[in-house]
């Protein structure tokens, strides 16, 4: 059974998501501040998290730095904020929705994110800009060691290594890391391939190994 951490200080949505995550399979645990949520995230070990980032006592995106201070857990924000989404992805987050949202679009963000560790024997360690990838492993060496990057933008970058030289369209990428149900959401494949140039490349605006094929894709060259 997976494990859900909500994280909302607003009782009406928290009362949702735990109705609506229990009869659906899912064990769930909740917190309505920061702290709490950082507390209980190292005592429960959940398996997804559900952040909003308008906490009383802390901004969300401190809760998603203190998680990826020492775990991978996959984070879903929820906010209102204007530009909170780019904020959150910046701090680790690997998937948003912005409020008001719809509870079978946030179950089905949290099934994608669940789906999206896959097995990753036999892919080489490459070198990316001024770091060495190892994709197996989920580690960078070289660079900024305050780098990291979330479990979404691993397996982004997985299957373009696993693809290496060749070109990967963007139907292929959004079924493979989202699910069949994303295969025509481009723009949210490229928010995530900039977060990934951002981290990787030594000039983000003009990169030499996450390339743009134009309308079609995107082609890893090393």
């Amino acid at each position: 059974m997976m494990r859900v951490l909500v994280v909302d200080d607003d009782p009406q949505i928290v009362r949702t998501l735990q109705i609506n995550l229990r009869v659906r399979g899912y064990a769930v645990d909740f917190a309505s501040d920061g702290a709490g949520a950082l507390r209980l995230a190292l005592r429960a070990r959940p398996d997804l998290v559900v952040l909003d980032l308008g906490l009383p006592d802390m901004d969300g995106l401190e809760v998603i730095r203190g998680l990826r201070s020492w775990t991978a857990v996959p984070v879903v924000v929820l906010t209102g904020r204007s530009g909170g989404a780019v904020a959150a992805l910046d701090a680790g987050a690997d998937d948003y929705l912005t409020k008001p949202f719809l509870v079978e679009e946030l179950l089905a963000r949290l099934r994608a994110v669940a789906r999206r560790r896959l097995p990753t024997s036999g892919v080489p360690s490459v070198r990316i800009g001024r770091y060495v990838v190892d994709v197996a492993d989920r580690t960078l060496r070289g660079g900024d060691p305050s780098v990291r990057l979330t479990p979404t933008e691993w397996h982004l970058l997985e299957i373009l290594v696993r693809h290496e030289g060749r070109l990967v369209s963007h139907r292929q990428l959004l079924r493979e890391v989202w699910g069949p149900s994303y295969e025509g959401s481009t723009n949210y494949l490229r928010q995530y391939v900039t977060q990934l140039r951002h981290k990787l490349e030594y000039v983000p605006s003009r990169p030499q190994h996450l390339l743009t094929e134009p309308g079609v894709g995107y082609r890893l060259v090393l």
